[in-house]
């Protein structure tokens, strides 16, 4: 295949990198913050205990987010996008179903985003204005003026967006409004009383396992993705470390926001309204909603440009703008529901596949040209094992959890076998 105008199967130029650390930091922070994240945080309460879930959080933030980082090192190293990565490590003809799928998953990920920033516009207009959040109409204009701004997001340039106005607007607003929030709900949990809060156990839904997959899920998530970006870091080390703390800082704040705001409303209570009912939330919850924004143009940004490695003929921003469309579309229809499975189906395809990536790629060597070969028979057996592994341990072991196991066991198997010319270029 001719890469010469594929943008993404080349890699960028180290002098065409702007991104430093703190763009790294500032972007991962906006991307882990989210309605969708404080929702999986508030499914853990009350299946199990206020301290097992903090744990959870804590350990499965770290581990999650250090996944995304190394994964960014990779990209950074190598300037390639995820489709490139994939093309090296299984090969240019095997590697299209991936980012095929790839690109399905991101177009869900960016209707859903559309959803919940619908969902929450419309209580907002509800709380404002007394319109019906469930009237057609209402929807319906709700998910096409987000879908517009998408478009016109995607008409502009990445670089630009990320250094401009996250790193230097966007990111101070969702801050001060998750501090909001935060006192807020403190408070209230205070005034219901702290200690009976925090030593509440947990009613047996879930174990400390399934807890800690959940948590992970939600980074694991984003490594399809993140290499698209991390491949204009300037520097590994800025790109390692800034993707790590920003993400990790964000997935831990808002999986313990939903967990406290579960902990302390009636059963029953949609985040989204208990969110609006505190003191100041509608200001709060309007800020986040802005931010979300940037969650639906990362996973549409890097959709398009996984489609523009399967056509390079067609320019990157037309896929962008395609997808918004289809996704404004696909919204308009989709209700909010059965988050969890739909997190762990997309898991259980992406996590043995970087698995692999990470265990070929991650401890160096790996310089293979993106156009050698065609299948990689080796790589491809492990993922589809790895995929048999997730589903296993899911079936027949709950309990343990299925993601981390699985991306422990891939990783091991992709660096033991290795090339032997790329064991030796260590």
């Amino acid at each position: 295949m001719d890469n010469t105008n594929n943008q993404a199967l080349t890699p960028v130029c180290p002098d065409q990198r702007v991104f430093d650390a703190r763009s790294h930091a500032s972007l991962w922070f906006s991307l882990g913050v989210g309605l969708l994240v404080m929702q999986v945080g508030a499914y853990l309460v009350p299946a199990v205990g206020t301290q097992e879930a903090t744990w959870a959080i804590l350990l499965g933030s770290a581990l999650g987010a250090g996944l995304l980082a190394w994964t960014a090192q990779i990209g950074c190293d190598s300037g390639l996008s995820s489709a490139g990565l994939m093309h090296l490590v299984y090969g240019p003809s095997l590697a299209r179903l991936p980012v095929l799928l790839n690109v399905v998953q991101l177009l869900g990920w960016t209707a859903f985003e559309l959803v919940v920033m619908r969902d929450g516009s419309s209580a907002i207009l509800q709380q404002t204005w007394g319109l019906d959040p469930a009237a057609p109409l209402t929807l319906a204009l709700s998910t096409l003026v987000w879908g517009l701004v998408l478009a016109a997001l995607m008409a502009g340039s990445m670089l630009g967006l990320v250094r401009g106005f996250i790193s230097r607007w966007g990111l101070p607003l969702v801050v001060l409004s998750l501090l909001w929030l935060s006192w807020h709900f403190l408070g209230v949990a205070q005034a219901k009383d702290w200690q009976a809060i925090w030593n509440r156990p947990g009613t047996g839904g879930m174990s400390a396992l399934n807890a800690l997959d959940l948590v992970v899920a939600m980074p694991v998530s984003w490594l399809p993705l993140v290499a698209d970006y991390a491949r204009h870091g300037r520097s590994r080390r800025g790109t390692l470390g800034g993707t790590w703390w920003g993400y990790a800082l964000a997935n831990v704040w808002c999986y313990a926001l939903g967990v406290l705001v579960a902990s302390v409303v009636e059963p029953g209570t949609d985040l989204v309204t208990a969110l609006l009912l505190a003191q100041g939330g509608l200001l709060a919850l309007g800020l986040i909603l802005l931010d979300e924004l940037d969650n639906a143009y990362g996973d549409l940004y890097s959709g398009a440009l996984s489609a523009h490695s399967l056509q390079p003929q067609t320019p990157l921003k037309r896929f962008g703008l395609w997808g918004a469309v289809l996704c404004t579309g696909l919204a308009m229809a989709l209700p909010m529901h059965n988050l969890e499975p739909f997190l762990l189906t997309l898991s259980s395809v992406f996590v043995p596949l970087y698995g692999v990536i990470l265990g070929r790629l991650g401890f160096g060597g790996g310089n293979t040209p993106i156009n050698a070969g065609g299948v990689n028979l080796g790589t491809t057996a492990l993922w589809l094992a790895g995929i048999g592994l997730y589903h296993a341990l899911a079936t027949w072991a709950p309990t343990w959890g299925s993601a981390l196991p699985t991306l422990a066991v891939t990783v091991c198997l992709g660096f033991w076998t290795r090339p032997m010319h790329d064991l030796k270029a260590q």
